[in-house]
């Protein structure tokens, strides 16, 4: 009997020891937490100080993401015997010079993607890469500054693919208006005045116009993670038919000195893209499509995979 209890009550002490070191632990790890938090805060301070000095700053990060895969005699799938692929880089940089009176913002996003599925059984199949996501976007921005966050500004932006249909359709804006940095790395630009160059083959379905442009860019760095989210959106005064916007996202978190993993992901919204497919470009064309008719579906991307900061 003795020996029960003297084995129930070391069960208990050694319970309330283990109880109250774990309590100990979680406290411990709580003012931990708060330190790193007072630390990062301090650093993004002085971050923000060296981002506000005088001068050019440049950058870059990317993602990159691949596979490659054989089967052979793999008789539950389809095609049993084939070799696939997928391969893609987004790039993502910028050149920023910043001045007491004024800056220049420059930057770069591009996303281009490659797959292939070799049937080995169809002699007849394509047997190589093919293009499948194609991005490229180059921005300038200039401001003359009135104050530390409004400026009179001047933009000129370029939107096309560049692996296929280089410049069909290519996109180019030019416009004046204001830009406002309500905090560092935040640019938000408004353009009243603004015309959308469009370069394409067919002109019944692209077409350029007078419009408004606003953008929308947050770039940043804490720490491991590195992100970036621009909006750039034309409406247009002559037909909303015309007007069009690009949401595209990037984050890169650095796992060992400058590799570690990238995610990116983009949306837009362009009915003379979606016509334009519907009745040129589908599997099956339909040459009676119009913009009244048009079933307009948000496009979108997204890439998974290794990425690296430059």
């Amino acid at each position: 009997m003795r020996k029960v209890i003297l084995m129930g009550a070391f069960l208990v002490g050694a319970f309330t020891m283990t109880a109250q070191t774990e309590e100990e632990l979680k406290v411990d790890l709580a003012n931990k937490k708060d330190s790193i938090g007072a630390i990062q805060g301090r650093a993004d301070a002085i971050q923000a100080q060296i981002d506000a000095l005088p001068g050019w700053k440049v950058g870059a990060f990317g993602t990159i993401g691949g596979s490659i895969s054989e089967f052979n005699n793999w008789f539950a799938q389809g095609i049993p015997n084939n070799s696939s692929g997928n391969i893609g880089f987004t790039v993502n940089a910028f050149a920023n010079l910043q001045q007491e009176k004024f800056f220049w913002r420059n930057s770069l996003n591009t996303n281009l993607n490659w797959v292939k599925l070799d049937n080995q059984d169809d002699p007849n199949d394509e047997d190589g890469f093919r293009q499948a996501t194609d991005v490229f976007n180059l921005s300038s921005l200039y401001g003359q500054k009135l104050s530390e966050k409004l400026a009179i500004s001047g933009l000129a932006e370029y939107r096309t693919t560049i692996l296929s249909n280089f410049n069909d359709p290519g996109y180019l804006d030019f416009g004046v208006g204001a830009t406002w940095t309500p905090i560092p790395n935040l640019v938000v630009v408004v353009h009243p005045l603004n015309y959308n160059f469009v370069f394409a083959n067919d002109n019944t379905i692209f077409n350029s116009s007078l419009g408004a442009k606003i953008v929308a860019d947050y770039t940043r760095q804490i720490g491991a993670v590195s992100f970036k989210t621009n909006l750039s959106a034309f409406q247009s005064y002559e037909s909303s038919d015309l007007s069009n916007w690009t949401w595209t996202n990037s984050f890169a978190y650095t796992l060992w000195k400058k590799i570690g993993v990238g995610f990116d992901f983009g949306l837009r919204n362009n009915r003379q893209e979606t016509l334009n497919f519907v009745r040129n470009l589908a599997a099956t064309p339909d040459p009676n499509a119009t913009f009244e008719n048009l079933d307009n579906e948000v496009q979108s991307y997204w890439t998974l995979g290794l990425s690296y900061a430059f």
